[in-house]
């Protein structure tokens, strides 16, 4: 059942990305956290984002335009590691509370309780028409790049606050959107290997076992859907995918912050 739930909402959510408001790892993170303690999910679902922005670039990357990633790029790099070693740092502490409910015990660890409101907020916050028309001045633009770097390292939740300084940029849509796909990338190639090294005594991740198969089939979905996406997707029913997206990441983050789920 977890690799249905897993690759079905990759598919669906990748073809949907450059419609819906939400990003890959927005919309990927939840059902992740359905069967993954929460740093444990944010890592994977990371390891998906890169592999469908890697096929991304390769399709989009030479009309990227440079300086801008290089301007904002480079101080999201640092930052991203920072966030990274944040959620390491919060995913090693213990439960921060218990309650019971129905015979179960459900823990919260200071992780998801984290996580789960960074997602309620971005649910809410990319719902608003003020917050998608909201831009950035240029010259703020490396500022951009660390805020985005940290949240993006801690949470995966990147895409909002990227879009949010690149917009003033004044860069067309055919540069646009390969331009910030090449930013993602170097945000994630930072705060990759800053998991790995914090997470690699962690027993519930093995990526040669059953969590490795849950990437390599996220990641097939995801690219598959990003290209049908591309080829066959009209924005006319975005928004009521946008409030279904939106929904799910109210739930699943509620469901985070009382420990519910993502504290296995």
């Amino acid at each position: 059942m977890d690799f249905l739930i897993i690759g079905l909402v990759a598919f669906v959510a990748s073809g949907l990305t450059l419609y819906s408001g939400f990003g890959l790892g927005t919309i990927l993170l939840p059902p992740f956290a359905l069967f993954f303690p929460t740093p444990v999910a944010v890592a994977a679902t990371g390891a998906v984002h890169l592999l469908n922005n890697l096929f991304k670039g390769g399709l989009l990357g030479r009309s990227a335009h440079w300086p801008t990633v290089l301007r904002f790029g480079l101080p999201a790099i640092p930052f991203a590691v920072l966030g990274a070693w944040v959620l390491s740092q919060l995913g090693s502490a213990t439960a921060v509370f218990e309650w019971s409910a129905f015979g179960s015990v459900f823990a919260p660890t200071a992780a998801s309780i984290v996580i789960g409101l960074v997602m309620i907020a971005f649910a809410i916050l990319e719902l608003q028409p003020w917050f998608l028309r909201l831009s950035a001045p240029t010259r703020l633009m490396p500022l951009g790049g660390a805020i985005t770097g940290f949240i993006g390292g801690l949470s995966g939740q990147q895409g909002a606050f990227r879009s949010m300084f690149l917009l003033k940029s004044g860069l067309e849509p055919a540069r646009f959107i390969p331009t910030g796909v090449l930013i993602a990338i170097l945000i994630d190639l930072s705060r990759l290997p800053t998991y790995a090294i914090a997470f690699s005594d962690m027993t519930s991740l093995r990526l040669s076992g059953r969590e490795g198969e849950l990437i390599g089939v996220g990641t097939l979905c995801a690219v598959a859907g990003a290209y049908l996406g591309s080829v066959y997707l009209e924005k006319a029913t975005i928004e009521i995918v946008r409030a279904i997206v939106a929904g799910l990441m109210l739930l699943v983050g509620s469901g985070l912050v009382l420990g519910v789920v993502g504290s296995s």
